[in-house]
């Protein structure tokens, strides 16, 4: 887990949310995994790392797999949040989550 992810999962706790799987493997015959998953909402979350220095989700085939990845677990019904670390650090992605559990939690 990245430093970042840490942060996450820190803010996640102390927000008191459900507290999601890590490392979730999603889909059924691909290897492909979440950093978050609430498994029971259909909801992913991706921490996009390296974003200002030319990580692998930024660069050619990386970015290229994260778009299968990302567009078939739609196809399957999961709702996907994609975040950078400015908008962890920052609190925007706590935000959020927060409401998208809020708004798919109502009955």
């Amino acid at each position: 887990m990245s430093a970042i992810e840490e942060i996450l999962a820190f803010q996640i706790k102390a927000a008191k949310l459900p507290i999601p799987e890590r490392e979730y493997k999603f889909h059924p015959v691909r290897k492909w995994r979440s950093d978050f998953a609430w498994p029971d909402r259909l909801l992913l979350v991706e921490v996009e790392g390296g974003t200002w220095s030319g990580g692998r989700h930024t660069r050619g085939q990386g970015f290229a797999n994260d778009c299968l990845k990302y567009n078939q677990a739609v196809i399957d019904g999961w709702r996907l949040l994609r975040f950078t670390s400015d908008q962890i650090k920052s609190g925007d992605a706590l935000k959020i989550i927060e409401n998208c559990i809020r708004i798919h939690s109502r009955g």
